[in-house]
C-alpha cells in the first residue's frame, strides 16, 4: 500500500450546521492520514458532526484527531464500561459468571439481537458478557446491567477517570420523552485512552483487562473500520499473522461509532471514530461507513 504525502495544517472541518472550521493534528511521524481527512471533511461538509482520535500505543501520541473532546452519541460503544463491571465484580467475587438470569426477567428488545432467537429461556451471566462484546445483544447488554445496576457502572465510569462518557439507559425499541434520547455518549479521545489502556492492563488490574480485552477480541462487527483488516468475523482473536485487534462498535439511527485497538509489525495504535448523520438514504449511510473503511486503510498501513 502507498503511502500519501504528509500534510502539515490541513483543517478537520466539523459541521454540525455550521461553516466554522476547527484546528486537528494529524500524521505525526511515518505516516499519513490524507484519505481519512479528505473523507471526514466530505462528510463534515455534508452536514455530519465527525469526532475522531487515534493515539500511537508505543509513544503515546496522538497521531490524527478532529473534535476528539465533543461527547457524541456512540449507542452501544457505551456497553465497554459495563463490560469492565461486570470483569470486575467476576474477579472480586461480588458476581458469580455462572449466575442464572431469565430472558423473562428484562424487558424484552425485538429490533436486534441473538438472544431472542435462541431457545433456551436462561443464561449465566458470563454468556451474556460474551454476547453483549460479540453481537452487541441489546437483551443480554439490559440483562448485565439490570444486575449490575446503573449506580455501579456510573462509580466505575466515575473511577477510570471519564467525565464525557456514559451509559444513560438501556436498549430500547422506543424511547419515550421520559427516556434518556440515547443508550450512551463519550468522547473519541476518553474512549481511544479507554482502549489503550485495557491492552496495557492498565483499567482496573491486569485480570479485569485481560478479561474484557478477550470479550472484545470475539466481536464479529469488523464492517467499518475493521473491514480493511481482513480478519475472519468468526474467528480472528488469533490471527495467523500476528494481527492484535480488538474493537466495539456502536450503532443506532444516524449515528456510527467504533473504537478498537490494532497491532502490527511496526506499530500499534487505539482509535475512535464517530460520525452522526442525517441518515436520510442509503447513500447518506454508505458515505458514513465509507470513512470508517478509509480509516482502516490507513490504519493498517501505519501499524505495517
Amino acid at each position: 500500500m502507498g503511502t500519501p504525502p504528509e500534510p502539515s495544517h490541513a483543517m478537520l472541518r466539523r459541521s454540525q450546521r455550521t461553516s466554522r472550521r476547527l484546528p486537528r493534528r494529524a500524521a505525526i511521524g511515518r505516516r499519513s492520514f490524507t484519505s481519512t481527512l479528505r473523507a471526514l471533511e466530505m462528510l463534515a461538509e455534508a452536514g455530519a458532526q465527525v469526532s475522531v482520535h487515534v493515539v500511537d500505543l508505543d509513544s503515546g501520541d496522538p497521531v490524527l484527531s478532529g473534535d476528539d473532546h465533543v461527547t457524541m452519541p456512540v449507542a452501544g460503544l457505551g456497553v465497554v464500561p459495563l463490560l469492565i463491571e461486570v470483569a470486575a465484580g467476576f474477579e472480586s467475587g461480588s458476581l458469580d459468571p455462572l449466575e442464572i438470569i431469565e430472558r423473562a426477567s428484562v424487558d424484552p428488545v425485538s429490533s436486534s439481537g441473538l438472544w431472542r432467537h435462541l431457545r433456551a429461556p436462561a443464561l449465566p451471566l458470563s454468556d451474556l458478557a460474551v454476547l453483549a462484546a460479540t453481537a452487541g445483544d441489546p437483551i443480554a447488554v439490559n440483562a448485565l446491567l439490570q444486575r449490575v445496576g446503573h449506580d455501579r457502572v456510573r462509580e466505575r465510569i466515575d473511577a477510570l477517570g471519564l467525565v464525557s462518557t456514559a451509559l444513560l439507559d438501556r436498549f430500547r425499541d422506543t424511547r419515550g420523552p421520559d427516556d434518556a434520547p440515547q443508550v450512551a455518549v463519550g468522547s473519541a479521545r476518553e474512549l481511544s485512552g479507554l482502549f489503550s489502556a485495557l491492552v496495557n492492563s492498565a483499567v482496573v488490574d491486569a485480570a479485569v483487562s485481560a478479561q474484557v480485552s478477550e470479550w472484545l477480541s470475539l466481536n464479529q462487527d469488523l464492517s467499518l473500520v475493521a473491514a480493511s483488516t481482513g480478519l475472519d468475523p468468526f474467528a480472528h482473536d488469533h490471527d495467523a499473522h500476528g494481527l492484535l485487534f480488538i474493537n466495539k462498535t456502536g450503532r443506532d439511527r444516524g449515528v456510527r461509532a467504533e473504537s478498537g485497538v490494532l497491532a502490527g509489525p511496526r506499530s500499534g495504535v487505539a482509535y475512535t471514530l464517530i460520525v452522526c448523520f442525517d441518515d436520510l438514504s442509503i447513500t447518506h449511510r454508505l458515505r458514513a461507513h465509507d470513512a470508517f473503511r478509509v480509516l482502516g486503510v490507513e490504519l493498517m498501513e501505519y501499524t505495517h
